[in-house]
């Protein structure tokens, strides 16, 4: 009987702070402390388009060699080779919304529609309104579409099978969370075509390819946000898992060879005008500002203490009220890309 019980969570609300997100503050420091890493602003990387092509063309390869296979086989090859490939595209998904892969604007919309093409759901072009708000309003409920919402945390609780079931459906939730987000403008021309592009592409698959291969490629995309080690990276991020203050933290493992350096989270957004293969100058060149910063050294461990221990809840995060003032504290060399004109 008492195995069955509901645990009972320790947090029951989120923790609030009065203070400003702490990364404007810190890149000021940084920045007078070492002035030459302004040369590193507004660099590019083209090369993150050869990975976007190189990541299509083998999802697609491996959807088609998996045409005929039956559903484990191709569970859990999406499981454990789709995953990766998906979760690499997201991140260049998440360099083209910063503008940092071609130097047009026009150019890294149309290199994150690509990007966008064998995760089969359309979110490529409405992800960058959202993310660029959460990197403006850091921990600020109405804005921030990264933060769990009341109810959500509340239903998923501070047990396994909760949790489970919170990363399992993790697309669905981050979806939900943008209907209470304000002052974003969601679906312009360009998400509108992307919606356009991935329904005609679904179709065809499913009419060349057939079920299998659509079946491993939308896995692919469901695993490598949710059930699995990489969605371990929603709570490395900001959770408050080492520290009740510290709500960024970065990690410095081996997959940041897959998911591009998304690791260095402080850095990024320290300095999101920085592309990803320069992250790591950043800590090198700044190391007083990182070193003393808690960091996470394993998706995986993370993944399995998020899960199984009850403290840790999506209650872990931190909140703030709308900083009236958040766009000015932004320096105009940092200010990021908006592309409703586009």
């Amino acid at each position: 009987m008492n195995a069955l019980a509901v645990p009972v969570c320790s947090s029951q609300d989120f923790v609030y702070s009065e203070g400003p997100e702490p990364h404007c503050g810190r890149t000021r420091a940084i920045l007078k402390a070492h002035p030459e890493l302004r040369e590193l602003f507004g660099q590019k990387n083209p090369f993150t388009f050869a990975i976007i092509l190189a990541a299509v063309a083998i999802q697609f390869l491996i959807a088609l060699q998996l045409a005929d296979s039956g559903p484990s086989v191709i569970l859990l090859s999406a499981y454990l080779v789709g995953a990766f490939l998906s979760h690499t595209l997201f991140v260049c998904i998440h360099e083209a919304a910063h503008h940092l892969v071609f130097r047009t604007p026009r150019a890294n919309l149309v290199a994150a529609l690509i990007a966008n093409l064998p995760t089969l759901v359309p979110t490529a072009l409405s992800f960058r309104h959202y993310h660029l708000k959460h990197h403006t309003f850091q921990g600020v409920h109405d804005l921030d579409a990264d933060l769990p919402s009341h109810w959500e945390a509340r239903l998923i609780g501070c047990g396994a099978p909760g949790k489970a079931t919170w990363l399992l459906f993790f697309p669905i939730f981050q979806t939900l969370r943008t209907l209470r987000t304000s002052d974003v403008k969601a679906f312009d021309r360009w998400a509108i075509l992307n919606i356009a592009v991935q329904v005609v592409l679904t179709l065809a698959v499913y009419s060349w390819l057939g079920t299998g291969a659509l079946l491993y490629l939308l896995a692919s995309f469901w695993f490598s946000v949710g059930l699995h080690p990489l969605g371990a990276r929603w709570i490395q991020e900001h959770f408050l898992v080492l520290d009740d203050q510290q709500e960024t933290y970065s990690y410095y493992g081996p997959l940041n060879i897959i998911n591009l350096n998304v690791g260095y989270h402080n850095e990024h957004h320290d300095f999101p005008s920085v592309p990803w293969h320069l992250l790591p100058e950043i800590k090198k060149r700044a190391p007083e500002f990182y070193d003393n910063l808690l960091f996470h050294d394993s998706l995986t461990a993370l993944f399995f203490k998020f899960l199984f221990e009850q403290e840790i809840t999506l209650f872990r995060r931190m909140l703030r009220d709308r900083p009236r003032d958040a766009r000015k504290r932004l320096k105009p060399e940092l200010h990021l890309p908006e592309y409703e004109q586009v």
